[in-house]
């Protein structure tokens, strides 16, 4: 059997299964040294951000390390960018803990079992999607709900912190509003040792991060921030509570619950978090293609996404996905091959049990400081205030996404904001317009533009252009927009519908135009196409609809259409008529048009738009 597959075959299926095949071959001496720097790297940044995610997503600090190890491995073996790189991060922070948090308390042994119970969930469902080649389902995601979404989760990212960078004992799972009148009422609580410390690492880290970009800005900030701490602490009897010790090992087996309720309750959840997860990781792995010229497999990318929680759940792994900081600081630094993030993944684990007795001196402040410095870069203003300028439906989308963010659970928002996506652009393809076209007698050619006051339309006949696909959803509209030339233009008998901008019509479509034929050649005229594509064509053609339409009445130029359709009009009509919109009203105002096509003048059209 296998002398019957070809080497190529084979050679694609071996690649299929174990994609890490197709990169391996890239790596030399040269790649090596590359992706040995970008490795170390790597691993140096995500030590203080996985501990600041898991904070987000209400693990144990430790989690956040883990979720950092197996998954970014997994997943560079068997994803197709060369350059993303998996892990915890911020957004998949925030939606775990959004979807945990009324269920169990952050922190303990229920909502632990509960997160890898969701990491294995969105595992599955990410694989399914790959293993099907669905790859293209994130182009449902609008870019406006994933910025409304990232701007809003950076709001709820500082509302959480509030508690460790004040001091005050914010409730937990306030909202926005709640947090501020909470904090406006009990300003009296609020211990400046603390305060002071979270200031000092912010203002570190955004010094950090505009005059030395190239520096871990994180690790800085937190190191001035524990120093900070401990003089604050020597010099005055403030207690400036701390991280505490993290466990010095690597990542323990463990298990995910298998209960069919559980399932059942954390589907919404499971299914909202791998839609968002998704579109953050290939957003990032497209973005870094396009940059270093490589083309990504939407699906692969899934199905190493899939297999990287998979196994994130059962090596105590929280929810990985792409990480916009530890990729870009990848790309950054030099990486070659995948090999840069399966290294990082190696070396964290190996400096997790010498750098991990340090925690015990991280301040809960500094980590406020430096979160809140993550929440104020997730807000993408510049894209934001593209948006508001450029469309009032996409304005909407990330309106509502954001505001529901901050009011509803997140999982809800994601959904919320995808399904308003998919009604607004229904709304768009359910209305295609016919737009009248006329010849401008000052342009080159005479080409065809908009009609105005000194681009009048001849009264008998109308040249439209069809912009939209003609399905069962566009039907009314279209019918709408036929009764309205019928009832604006009472004169009008004969129509010609340029059908360039039609990609797809159905049986619905097809008997829309059927019908609107019938009802030209009621009032003595007819309906014309022209320049249809061939898979409209070949529908008609199968459904009897050409037939119907009429075989004559299909053109492949305006040109062609023209030279058939004035010798129809009315003669009386046109020797009464001063408009002369074409080229062929000025014999037509002189004399009968001639039956012979050798006789016929030429059309206005030849540019052939």
């Amino acid at each position: 059997m296998s002398a019957l597959i070809s080497p190529q075959r084979r050679q694609a299926i071996v690649e299929t299964v174990l994609p890490f095949l197709a990169w391996l071959p890239m790596v030399n001496r040269r790649s090596m040294s590359a992706d040995v720097s970008a490795g170390l790297t790597g691993a140096i940044v995500v030590l203080p951000q996985s501990v600041a995610f898991a904070t987000i997503a209400g693990m144990p600090p430790e989690y956040g390390l883990y979720a950092g190890m197996i998954p970014a491995i997994v997943a560079a073996l068997y994803g197709s960018s060369w350059h993303l790189v998996s892990g915890p991060t911020t957004a998949a922070s925030i939606v775990l803990f959004s979807a945990l948090a009324a269920r169990a308390e952050p922190g303990s042994a229920q909502y632990v079992a509960l997160a890898l119970t969701l990491t294995l969930m969105v595992g599955l469902i990410e694989l399914a999607l790959g293993v099907l080649k669905l790859g293209t389902i994130v182009n449902f995601i609008s870019h406006s709900v994933v910025v409304g979404f990232t701007a809003g989760a950076g709001v709820m990212i500082a509302i959480s912190q509030v508690r460790h960078f004040l001091g005050i004992d914010v409730p937990r799972g306030a909202r926005f509003h709640e947090t501020f009148l909470h904090v406006a009422v009990n300003a009296d609580q609020i211990v400046p040792a603390i305060a002071a410390v979270a200031i000092i690492t912010l203002v570190t880290g955004i010094a950090m991060r505009r005059y030395l970009p190239r520096v871990p800005y994180m690790i800085v900030a937190i190191v001035v921030g524990s120093l900070a701490a401990a003089l604050i602490g020597a010099y005055s009897d403030a207690q400036i509570p701390a991280l505490g010790a993290i466990p010095a090992s690597l990542p323990a087996l463990s298990m995910p619950s298998f209960d069919p309720g559980v399932w059942r309750e954390l589907a919404p959840s499971a299914v909202a978090v791998s839609m968002f997860a998704l579109t953050e990781a290939l957003s990032i792995a497209r973005s870094l293609g396009m940059r270093s010229g490589q083309h990504i497999d939407p699906s692969q990318e899934f199905v190493g996404q899939g297999l990287s929680n998979i196994a994130g759940s059962f090596f105590s792994g929280y929810v990985a996905t792409g990480s916009f900081n530890r990729s870009g600081v990848n790309y950054d630094a030099g990486a070659k091959t995948p090999l840069a993030a399966v290294l990082a993944g190696l070396l964290l684990m190996i400096g997790v049990p010498f750098i991990a007795p340090f925690a015990k001196y991280l301040p809960n402040a500094a980590m406020a400081g430096i979160l809140m410095l993550v929440a104020w870069g997730l807000i993408d203003w510049r894209h934001i205030t593209q948006i508001v300028k450029t469309s009032r439906e996409e304005t909407a989308i990330l309106a509502v996404t954001f505001f529901a963010t901050l009011a509803l659970d997140l999982e809800v928002a994601i959904l919320l904001g995808i399904v308003l996506s998919l009604l607004l652009y229904l709304n768009r393809t359910s209305n295609p317009r016919l737009v009248p076209r006329v010849p401008d007698p000052m342009s080159s050619g005479r080409k065809f533009t908009h009609p105005g006051p000194d681009l009048p339309e001849c009264p008998q006949f109308r040249i439209m252009r069809l912009d939209g696909s003609l399905f069962f959803g566009a039907v009314s509209s279209f019918t709408e927009a036929v009764r309205d030339i019928e009832d604006d233009t009472p004169d009008c008998r004969f129509v010609a519908i340029v059908m360039t901008g039609v990609n797809f019509v159905d049986i619905g479509g097809a008997e829309a135009i059927v019908a609107a034929a019938r009802r030209f050649r009621a009032r003595g005229g007819d309906l014309y196409l022209i320049r249809i594509k061939d898979q409209t064509r070949d529908l008609l053609e199968r459904g009897g609809y050409l037939g119907e339409i009429g075989e004559r009445n299909i053109f492949w130029s305006k040109t062609d259409a023209l030279r058939s359709i004035y010798r129809r009009l009315d003669y009386d009509v046109c020797r009464r008529c001063n408009l002369r919109v074409y080229v062929e009203c000025v014999r037509l105002g002189k004399q009968e048009p001639q039956d012979d096509d050798d006789e016929a003048p030429r059309a206005v059209d030849r540019s052939r738009r």
